[in-house]
């Protein structure tokens, strides 16, 4: 593996890890188990990082891993992981790699859209979502009545409402 190449797997791997944990969690039932499986599972992935083919799916590529995992798991727990026969696993795996594209679907159309918002309206999505800033913090930053600020926001959320969905309408299949 080439330095390049590694990095571009540790930028993967690193912006996935959420993705995996989310996607383990429901399987192991707690997020104690949920953070051992996810470490077993990065383990491997490390281990196994040649194998991985750039330009496919990382995070498939990951979730299967740690589906293997989460049994492997579950086969050194015995029965105090036994709260879900194995067919009802795999439906929920299969359930949550769905949810999962979804989200990170929908978090890429999200990312286009904003990309493609004026740039007033972009830095006021910023101002109002950074940590613990609400819209009334904005106005007073802005010097705006509060209920301007509101409509704007309102104005903006529906424009990337619309922009995602358009989106996500193309990508689906007919």
């Amino acid at each position: 593996m080439t330095e390049s190449s590694e990095e571009d797997f540790i930028r993967l791997f690193s912006v996935h890890q959420r993705a995996l944990f989310l996607y383990i969690l429901p399987l192991v039932g707690n997020t104690v188990d949920a953070d051992e499986v996810l470490q077993e599972t990065n383990v491997i992935m490390w281990a196994k990082r040649e194998q991985f083919q750039p330009g496919t799916n990382f995070l498939a590529w990951g979730r299967a891993i740690a589906r293997l995992e989460v049994f492997r798991f579950r086969r050194t727990r015995g029965s105090k992981l036994q709260f879900l026969e194995e067919d009802i696993l795999e439906a929920v795996a299969e359930r949550s790699e769905a949810v999962s594209d979804q989200l990170e679907a929908r978090r890429e159309a999200l990312r286009l859209c904003l990309d493609r918002l004026r740039p007033k309206d972009r830095e006021l999505i910023r101002m109002r979502y950074a940590a613990g800033t609400s819209g009334d913090d904005v106005a007073r930053q802005l010097g705006r009545p509060a209920n301007s600020v509101y409509q704007s926001l309102s104005r903006i959320r529906r424009t990337l409402a619309e922009c995602i969905e358009r989106r996500l309408a193309r990508e689906r299949p007919a």
